[in-house]
């Protein structure tokens, strides 16, 4: 009975590593990156003296960091969610689906959980989606531009944070 108890101990010891070594590491954004991330929309917003709602969302699409700049219409709040909602869940930009509808694609507008409006672009990662952020209050080109001022600050910001963090 010992010596199969000591079998037993011994192929858990080998196949345990093994089983945790397939298990996948997922980079997420955590709240100090999100908070960088909104403060480079912020900032092009500001440059460019516009009012918006700036959010970022998780890669499920829940907020993190949601900003109402001064003098934004309060409507802009949900829109925006959707926006981020939007590219992170469907792993693309919102207004991909803005376009279909534009194409005649009205089904488009029956998919659960998008909001097909210009302004939600997804936070990308070594090529995976691990985010996005939403952008709504002005134009909708103008609300892209500030969302893709916001992304292209997330690998800065996630390089900053260390391997601590992965």
């Amino acid at each position: 009975m010992k010596s199969l108890r000591t079998i037993l101990y011994s192929m858990l010891l080998v196949i345990a590593p093994a089983v945790r070594a397939e298990l996948p590491v997922k980079r997420v954004i955590t709240l100090n990156v999100a908070k960088k991330i909104a403060a480079a929309a912020e900032a092009e917003a500001n440059r460019r003296h516009l009012t918006a709602v700036i959010v970022v969302v998780d890669d499920g699409g829940y907020p993190l960091v949601l900003q109402r700049l001064d003098n934004t219409q309060v409507a802009s709040v949900e829109v925006g969610i959707g926006k981020a909602r939007t590219a992170a869940i469907f792993r693309r930009p919102s207004k991909d689906f803005e376009d279909q509808v534009k194409d005649g694609r009205i089904a488009a507008l029956a998919l659960p959980g998008a909001t097909p409006l210009q302004g939600g672009v997804p936070i990308i990662l070594d090529g995976k989606v691990i985010g996005a952020i939403g952008v709504s209050g002005e134009s909708p080109k103008d609300d892209e531009d500030v969302a893709k001022a916001g992304a292209a600050a997330a690998a800065a910001a996630i390089a900053a944070e260390g391997p601590s963090h992965e």
